[in-house]
């Protein structure tokens, strides 16, 4: 019998699976995280998968991962390095090694590091290991061979076996770290529901995985426990990616103003899944469109406002570029429209499947004409569905289109995420005409306090008009010309903006008070940032973060708050949108930069370093 094995216990672990983008890395990965959640443990989770469709197995450019980090406390980010690598091949190896500790532990699959493996990765020796200069513990599973023999009695044809080996993988993951593989179990039941004897295949490999490490102690000197020591809220929870959150958001907003939900939209990555998640809740009254082109997706849903729904359109920053005419209609027609931008790299076509925030300047001004529109950018993948919620009341109690920003960092992401109670939400109450304005109301008769024009449904006694996209008369909503009229129109369009900021809350700092480095950002980098600051705060550097989520209107109290500190950093995903936007906005504003445009979500490491150096100049 195998002697017991010392069971170390970790406040934080990072897991990076990588292979084939037909190896399943996704799958283990997001079934990786959900057992943690389960067990209590915060996450954050980060995919890195190819544009490519499917590339030429075994190439570099195919290599698909899936990082998760999970931690007995709050946890903000993927990680920067990771504690454990399972790499499938020598291509994953050689292109993951980099995201390393020095420490970390190896897992791969010996089948697939053949002489012709190896030459697909471009090795030039037989032994990868050396040739990386790779001195880290190795674990060294014949995964292939084994999922083989595990199978052989299943009646399975030799593709579907090779399909399990993601599988093994997280059974000896799930092993090294202590993980209830009953939960792994139940997921892939209920993944595979119609398919029993492919969930009943998975889940023998899943359990020859996790045994192989118990038989064998994988090779490795001990193996490792996170335990949960935050208490958290009471309440059901979930692993949750920020598309779902959004979708789920919009549905909810849906609800609590007691109207249909409506999504005009055209597949792009990484926006799809919103329409894909909508899609699923006919029952709820939703009603999903995937309109011929991306004008049309953003056109039906101006059509859809115009009809009384909550109407939603959806896309990326290439979409948006087409959706702008139609995104016009609604600013001058004034009705409530939601435009969903997950930010991915651009220009252009780009990089589909990697993150940016290379489209703030975009969605404030990337129209002709003065096209004022509220701005709102989440912060995470759980605070997709209260930033899809804040949107849409936004857009309904203004009668405005709104643009929420998240990105595909946030989007594919996910976190532990507590289903919310609705009845803690904020109402959504449009401002509809009442009967009493029957003899006196014209198409833009607006609330004196808010300047909002009411909202009159088509179908609705006495109150029968035309809106279009030519200018109109401010008193008695026909077409106008007239020069002080537009003047006057183009004054009360940007004045409705700016006076939401009376209905926002205050820019509130993090950290330090009396901080020698404030860090600011926006959107999706809320976590890197924080975790930054985090790291110079415990070295003694005082530091505080003012993170955006509000970018227009700003927050009122925004230049107060700027004002107090004698160094600022504005950190961004881009060549200096947000800082550009705020020295426009805040005379005599100085402002340092941080900017990175890679696709790739921030290093903590490298983000400590830059501020560390700019806090130490003179």
């Amino acid at each position: 019998m195998a002697e017991e094995m010392i069971v170390k216990e970790l406040d934080n672990v990072v897991v990076r699976f990588s292979g084939d983008s037909g190896d399943g890395m996704q799958l283990a990965g997001n079934m990786f995280s959900n057992i943690s959640a389960t067990e209590g443990n915060d996450i954050s989770t980060f995919p890195d998968y190819p544009a490519d469709i499917r590339a030429p197995q075994g190439s570099l450019t195919g290599v698909s991962g899936f990082q998760v980090h999970i931690g007995s406390g709050k946890v903000y980010t993927p990680g920067d390095k990771c504690d454990v690598l399972v790499a499938m091949n020598p291509a994953a190896l050689k292109t993951q090694y980099k995201f390393c500790k020095p420490q970390a532990v190896i897992i791969i699959d010996t089948d697939s590091f053949t002489k012709r493996d190896l030459e697909k990765a471009k090795f030039q020796l037989d032994n990868p290991f050396s040739e990386l200069g790779i001195k880290n513990e190795v674990v060294e599973a014949a995964i292939t061979t084994m999922c083989k023999e595990c199978l052989k009695e299943s009646g399975l044809d030799n593709k579907s076996i090779l399909r399990t080996k993601n599988m093994f993988a997280l059974g000896l993951v799930c092993w090294l770290f202590q993980r209830d593989i009953k939960v792994g179990e139940k997921l892939l039941r209920d993944k595979f529901a119609k398919k029993p004897e492919i969930a009943e295949a998975n889940v023998q490999v899943l359990y020859a995985g996790y045994q192989f490490g118990a038989n064998t102690h994988a090779s490795v000197s001990m193996s490792y426990r996170v335990p949960c020591k935050d208490q958290k809220r009471p309440g059901r929870y979930m692993d949750i990616n920020g598309n779902k959150a959004t979708a789920y958001g919009l549905m909810a907003a849906a609800e609590k103003a007691g109207l249909q939900l409506y999504l005009g939209s055209y597949p792009i990555t990484p926006a799809t899944d919103i329409l894909h998640e909508l899609a699923k809740h006919k029952s709820l009254g939703v009603k999903t469109v995937q309109c011929e082109d991306e004008i049309a997706g953003c056109a039906s849903a101006v059509g859809a406002s115009f009809a009384g729904a909550l109407a939603v359109t959806t896309t990326s920053g290439p979409g948006v570029c087409l959706k702008s005419e139609a995104m016009n209609l609604a600013v001058i027609t004034e009705l409530p429209l939601v435009i969903i931008n997950v930010q991915r790299g651009g220009p252009s076509t780009g990089l589909p499947t990697k993150s940016e925030q290379t489209d703030l300047l975009q969605a404030l001004y990337g129209r002709n004409g003065e096209s004022p529109m509220p701005v709102i950018a989440a912060t995470s993948p759980t605070d997709c569905f209260n930033a899809a919620y804040t949107a849409c009341k936004i857009a309904l109690e203004h009668m405005t289109p709104v643009v929420l920003l998240t990105d595909a960092y946030i989007a594919n992401g996910s976190a532990a995420w507590r289903l919310p109670d609705l009845s803690e939400y904020p109402d959504i109450c449009p401002p509809y005409v009442t009967p009493d304005m029957a003899s006196y109301w014209t198409p833009f008769l607006r609330n004196h306090e808010t300047g909002v024009r009411y909202w009159a449904v088509p179908g609705t006694e006495s109150f029968m008009h035309r809106i279009g996209g030519l200018e109109k008369s401010s008193e008695t909503g026909a077409i106008s010309t007239e020069p002080e009229n537009h003047h006057l129109m183009t004054q009360l369009r940007a004045e409705k903006v700016q006076k939401i900021a009376d209905t926002l809350p205050l820019l509130e700092v993090e950290g330090d008070k009396d901080a020698d480095l404030l860090i600011v950002g926006f959107g999706g980098t809320y976590g890197h940032l924080h975790s930054a600051m985090d790291t110079l705060n415990k070295q003694g550097r005082k530091t505080a973060l003012a993170h955006f989520r509000y970018i227009n209107p700003l927050p009122k109290n925004t230049a107060e708050v700027l004002r107090k500190y004698k160094k600022i950093v504005v950190a961004e995903q881009n060549m200096g949108q947000l800082a550009g936007y705020l020295r426009m906005k805040i005379e005599g504003l100085h402002l340092h930069q941080f900017n990175q445009v890679k696709g790739q979500p921030f290093v903590v490491q490298e983000l400590v370093d830059a501020f560390t150096k700019i806090m130490d100049e003179k």
